[in-house]
């Protein structure tokens, strides 16, 4: 027989208190706070969810409200693919839950016996995803980065999430060997002439799968705080009507790339316009949410991984 609805609001909140437990790492106390019960019944709450194996070391149990969610955006931006993660009501802007559904994607593409082509961007979200995905052998696999992975003063990214990726997988790999951004357009144009750029460019353009953030463009834009772009030159995006980025890529609120600033001393690979390959973006919060709007009006992604309470967010336009 069909669960009934109360079994069925049961099971959403063992689910809900699971993820809480599990994955957001929150302690049975801070569950009950959360979600309103007392401390024993978010202890029953996570001994159900365990009990009827809704969770294993992944959450196996879709929320209700969550799969209604990312069928409406799915059908709101024509979305290839689109998974919603409860939000966590004591950190809001904590990626655990969208990286864990990003580390879930990449390992399932990465497990599939036809050989595949994984792009990765770069950033803290991404650097999460991949410090989930569990240790496998893929050598049929390639993997190739859409950002340069080296910094200012000429150290490796910190974020390069490419590189834990291969570290993990022993796949073959193609980093973007040069700096996120160069002096002038001029130099951009002859360091794109080399021969290994254009080989990772090439077979960047041919990815089965491409895994991006989505970065804000403000005074807390992560390429500013971490010193890739000057403030004067923050400005200047921010004049030309930037609201986010994707691989660095800054564009405006309809998801138009901007034509100027930093995106002409910008080394990632482009990313084909409207997507053609599945294009995920991985993002979320309240700051973020004009760059996912504007990705996804602007068609740069065809995939998105995201929280409810950005989804619901989405949806009210």
């Amino acid at each position: 027989m069909p669960p009934t609805d109360n079994e069925r609001s049961r099971l959403d909140d063992a689910a809900r208190a699971g993820w809480l437990y599990y994955i957001a790492g929150n302690t049975q106390d801070e569950i009950a706070k959360r979600l309103k019960v007392s401390r024993a019944t978010a202890q029953r709450l996570v001994s159900l969810c365990l009990s009827e194996r809704l969770i294993t070391f992944r959450l196996e149990h879709p929320i209700a409200a969550c799969m209604e969610l990312a069928a409406h955006l799915q059908e709101k931006f024509h979305l290839a693919h689109c998974e919603i993660v409860p939000t966590n009501p004591g950190a809001p802007n904590a990626v655990a839950g969208v990286a864990e559904r990003a580390a879930a994607l990449l390992e399932a593409t990465l497990r599939s016996e036809k050989p595949a082509i994984v792009a990765i961007g770069t950033g803290r979200t991404m650097r999460a995803a991949v410090e989930q995905v569990p240790p496998m052998d893929c050598p049929n696999h390639q993997l190739v980065s859409l950002v340069g992975n080296i910094s200012p003063d000429g150290s490796a990214s910190f974020f390069d999430a490419m590189a834990r990726l291969t570290d993990l997988t022993k796949a073959r790999h193609y980093p973007m060997p040069l700096p996120v951004f160069v002096a002038s357009d001029s130099e951009r144009q002859q360091l794109l002439k080399l021969g290994p750029v254009s080989r990772v460019r090439a077979l960047a353009a041919k990815a089965d799968l491409r895994l991006v953030g989505i970065g804000q463009i403000d005074q807390s834009a992560q390429v500013y705080v971490d010193g890739f772009i000057t403030h004067d030159e923050l400005l200047e995006m921010l004049r030309l009507g930037a609201v986010g980025e994707v691989a660095g890529w800054a564009m405006d609120a309809e998801g138009r790339i901007i034509d100027g600033g930093t995106n002409r001393r910008l080394t990632s690979v482009p990313l084909p316009i409207p997507a053609t390959s599945l294009t995920v973006g991985a993002a979320l919060g309240r700051s973020k949410l004009p760059g996912i709007r504007g990705a996804l009006k602007g068609r740069i992604i065809n995939g998105l991984i995201t929280d409810e309470a950005t989804a619901q967010l989405l949806l009210k336009d």
